[in-house]
């Protein structure tokens, strides 16, 4: 009786450990306070944390890198970096317990300018699949789903229309498998620094891989906080989630 009470006593505990549990992090800094932050960081954390809610899995949310330890990261399945920006991280060994953490099967969720953290980590840009460079300006334009059988994109319409910041990435990995596309011939790029032609289009603005161990996806979507109040986009994000959780 002793050893079955043990048994079940440990396999409660096992199971607690395992528990699936989201990260939500929204950490944008510069070390000479120039860099951009999102307005829309309290939206995002209140949406996610209604989705991750729905699918009764419980959330930390926080700005400090002082979670990324390889301890504490255990405790998580998924991480979403929502609209961060630039150093994500404060120290080298903060960098280390990431990576190991994606090593070891984790799934990363980036939304907007995620793909702007950690401008000078050849492997964090390798890890979300390119590297934010520019945008011109914001204006309504058209997202076309070119992959519509992934999980996060069942039930989105084949094409709808934003208005939003169109992001034009660096360093897209040969290993990301695009999903949203914009035609960037017919953006406004006026004033724009950088020549259309130097990027592919149609322009991937979201996508998916898998990648050193762990998987990834990433929407380039999301400026405004209406975003975080639509049905479309939030379903987006929590089949997305669902999906970097393998379910």
């Amino acid at each position: 009786m002793k050893f079955l009470l043990a048994l079940l006593l440990l396999c409660s505990s096992a199971a607690a450990v395992a528990q699936d549990r989201i990260l939500i992090y929204t950490r944008s800094y510069t070390a000479d306070g120039k860099g951009y932050i999102h307005g829309n960081r309290a939206s995002s954390v209140v949406a996610l944390e209604k989705i991750a809610a729905d699918l009764k899995i419980p959330t930390d949310n926080t700005d400090d890198p002082i979670v990324f330890t390889p301890e504490n990261l255990k405790k998580y399945t998924v991480m979403v970096f929502s609209n961060s920006n630039n150093e994500a991280f404060s120290t080298q060994a903060q960098r280390d317990a990431f990576k190991g953490w994606i090593e070891h099967g984790g799934g990363w969720v980036g939304i907007h300018s995620a793909s702007g953290n950690e401008r000078t980590w050849d492997w964090f840009a390798q890890m979300v699949g390119g590297r934010f460079l520019m945008h011109p300006k914001k204006q309504q334009f058209t997202v076309k789903v070119v992959d519509p059988k992934f999980p996060a994109m069942q039930g989105v319409p084949a094409e709808f229309t934003v208005n939003d910041e169109c992001y034009f990435t660096k360093r897209f990995s040969d290993t990301i498998h695009p999903l949203l596309t914009v035609d960037t011939s017919k953006l406004d790029v006026t004033n724009f620094k950088l020549d259309r032609k130097d990027f592919p289009n149609p322009l991937p603005i979201a996508w998916w891989q898998e990648f050193d161990g762990g998987r990834e996806f990433y929407i380039a979507l999301g400026h405004d906080n209406s975003y975080y109040e639509d049905p479309v986009f939030d379903g987006i994000l929590k089949r997305a989630i669902l999906w970097a959780a393998k379910k």
